[in-house]
């Protein structure tokens, strides 16, 4: 089969393959995957820039939609021919506290698709049936397929943090991450949504408005605390998602976020921090982190989808699986938001 393999160490090793199908083990699914999403940490991995473990050489690829194409003999409730969604741990240790207690997200024995163990940017994929969801019959397999990133926004927005009607919010970075929290958000019916980006995100920022956000600021040009504290009553946002990952980011939500307010960080980023966390102590402001998600939000997501209450589509372009470097080149660009591959077109 064809498959996106990251080959080994170093920038730019990544190449298209041909591969063995995977074998499957009595728990397990096989899915021929109909649309694979590119994150941003596939990005990292092609730059070999990334802040994690890698086990290479690794087939790319973690937010992905497809069909049942065989099952394991002690499956039970899933069988072929269904249109399914997977989560992204293809393996947890089941037994420690945070698996017992259904944070399996937390677990730290997890293997993440596409960076532990081989991931979904192939024709076929080997999953296991516990993460396996049933996709709507009206929601497409392109847009099921970033169910993933809608479910990080969802964790980091309705789970993470404390958000009311009438609130005033910020959302740092227009990413894919960042676009999903303004969908989710908006949902919350804030007072005032804003998102700051810089100049090469205009494009994104330009989608963050259809996507809701009230105001856009272009931190290339503008003041961002400036800016941000003339908006509202003057004292600051109530909530303030960090969906960009740096130290510049953390520092200006800390300048911003409202008395008694909460950040939210998502991005990661592997640079020292460089600056005083006071202020948070004097605010008596949250820092609160949110990570990856579980199988309760998954399928909210997918009802909400399903119920046309979010769409992460309208940010994607599609790219058959030749056209692979196309798709990563682009939005690594920030040309557009997110690039989807369709491995079997």
């Amino acid at each position: 089969m064809k498959a996106i393999v990251n080959f080994s160490a170093g920038k730019g090793n990544v190449e298209l393959q041909d591969v063995p199908i995977p074998k499957i083990g009595p728990n397990d699914v096989l899915m021929e995957v109909k649309a694979v999403g590119v994150c941003g940490s596939d990005l990292h991995m092609y730059h070999d820039s990334q802040g994690f473990e890698v086990k290479r050489p690794v087939i790319l690829g973690h937010e992905f939609s497809g069909v049942v194409a065989d099952v394991g003999k002690d499956v039970k409730n899933i069988k072929i021919g269904d249109r399914v969604v997977s989560e992204t741990p293809s393996y947890v240790c089941e037994t420690c506290i945070y698996c017992r207690t259904g944070e399996y997200n937390l677990c730290p024995e997890r293997k993440g698709f596409g960076v532990l163990e081989d991931g979904a940017m192939a024709q076929y994929v080997k999953t296991r049936e516990s993460i396996i969801h049933r996709i709507p019959s009206d929601v497409s397999y392109e847009k099921a397929a970033l169910t993933e990133p809608a479910c990080v926004a969802y964790n980091a927005v309705a789970y993470h943090s404390e958000i009311k009607p009438g609130d005033h919010v910020v959302i740092f970075g227009p990413g894919p991450i960042g676009l999903m929290c303004v969908q989710i958000a908006k949902l919350y019916s804030p007072a005032s949504l804003t998102v700051v980006g810089i100049e090469a995100d205009m494009n994104r920022l330009k989608l963050a408005k259809d996507f809701g956000a009230d105001h856009i600021i272009n931190a290339s040009k503008q003041n961002v605390v400036q800016e941000i504290m003339q908006l509202g009553d003057g004292f600051g946002p109530n909530l303030v998602l960090d969906a960009v990952g740096n130290s510049t980011t953390l520092r200006q939500s800390i300048e911003v976020v409202r008395p008694g307010g909460q950040i939210t960080k998502i991005g990661w980023g592997p640079a020292p921090v460089g600056f005083s966390l006071d202020p948070l102590i004097q605010k008596a402001a949250r820092l609160q982190g949110s990570f990856s998600h579980n199988y309760p939000m998954w399928e909210k997501v997918l009802l909400l989808m399903e119920q046309g209450k979010i769409d992460p589509l309208p940010m994607a372009k599609v790219y058959p699986i030749e056209d692979w470097e196309d798709a990563f080149k682009e939005m690594d660009s920030l040309s557009q938001a997110k690039s989807i591959i369709l491995p079997n077109s």
